[in-house]
């Protein structure tokens, strides 16, 4: 909900540029205290790390450009939607985490959720008090585009940990993608300085710092060590509590069918999440491949700055 604030007044990529600008200042001094360095070693930690930026600069500009087109409520249940894909993609794909018959309906009942979410604008969704955050059905297909590539983004995150460790990629990640911002924006935005509000300025501060510095690392990692569909355990929480949150702050319209969305969207992400013995239980661990890696870096020679200060 922060980036709302944000793009009242700036454009939605010069936005992302500015906060993984912060994030990647962050993760600098991240790097630095975890001492793992920053130095790119080999071709494969190249282009994980230039992969990984491309695919956060394609999820956050849609993300962006989607919130700019949509609304706060509709954004925080539409982008969560990304922990459906990552289970798919963990049973269809990878095969590391199956589903069961109370998955499946999990699935199918957040899927419903954020239909009826999304076809809302097209019917009789209640109109916001602040004209400015109106639903739109194409910002709203921007966000469940958004979530998609997430999920991507994170399968490609946790299988590129096992050549190059979480701060680093992390790092790199956001600085591909900062560049790639700026030269878009450049190219076809206007950022008027006028723009840099306090709610705007604290937006970023918030979305940089603690959601795209803090969180991605430390999302990092736990994905080094936990399957990925098990690693946002509470996330069902979320919807509920972001459309109470845009409500109450963002003065998103109410809508009985909001919240039965809402609702469904919780209740989906739950079902998917919850072990078999009635808990939402720790995550499952995987094991990393962590004798290859140790072996890469010590095959290279010279000092290494990988591991420790």
């Amino acid at each position: 909900m922060a980036v709302s604030f944000s793009l009242d007044s700036l454009p939605p990529i010069a936005v992302s540029g500015l906060r993984f600008s912060l994030a990647t200042l962050f993760m600098l001094a991240w790097c630095y205290f975890e001492g793992c360095g920053i130095r790119l070693r080999g071709r494969a930690q190249w282009t994980r790390s230039i992969i990984c930026g491309l695919l956060l600069f394609v999820q956050i500009a849609l993300f962006t450009i989607g919130v700019k087109l949509s609304n706060s409520s509709h954004t925080t249940l539409l982008i969560n939607t990304y922990v459906l894909w990552v289970v798919a993609f963990e049973h269809f794909v990878t095969r590391i985490h199956r589903l069961n018959g109370r998955k499946m309906l999990g699935l199918v009942v957040a899927i419903a959720g954020a239909l009826l979410l999304t076809l809302l604008p097209m019917a009789s969704a209640p109109q916001a008090t602040d004209p400015a955050d109106q639903a739109t059905l194409p910002g709203d297909l921007l966000l469940l585009a958004s979530a998609l590539v997430l999920a991507v983004k994170i399968m490609y995150v946790q299988a590129s940990l096992k050549v190059i460790e979480p701060g680093k990629l992390i790092f790199w990640h956001d600085l591909v993608a900062v560049v790639l911002f700026f030269l878009v924006s450049l190219a076809f935005e206007e950022v008027d300085p006028a723009g840099f509000t306090v709610p705007a300025v604290l937006g970023l501060l918030y979305q940089g710092i603690l959601v795209a510095g803090f969180c991605f690392a430390v999302q990092a990692h736990l994905l080094k060590k936990h399957v990925a569909s098990q690693i946002s355990i509470f996330s069902f929480s979320t919807p509920l509590f972001g459309l109470t949150a845009a409500m109450l702050i963002r003065s998103d319209a109410y809508s009985h069918w909001l919240l039965v969305s809402g609702g469904l969207v919780a209740l989906g992400i739950w079902l998917v999440q919850r072990n078999g013995d009635g808990e939402t239980g720790q995550a499952k661990k995987i094991a990393p491949d962590q004798a290859g890696f140790e072996n890469k870096e010590s095959n290279r020679g010279g000092p290494d700055q990988t591991i420790s200060r």
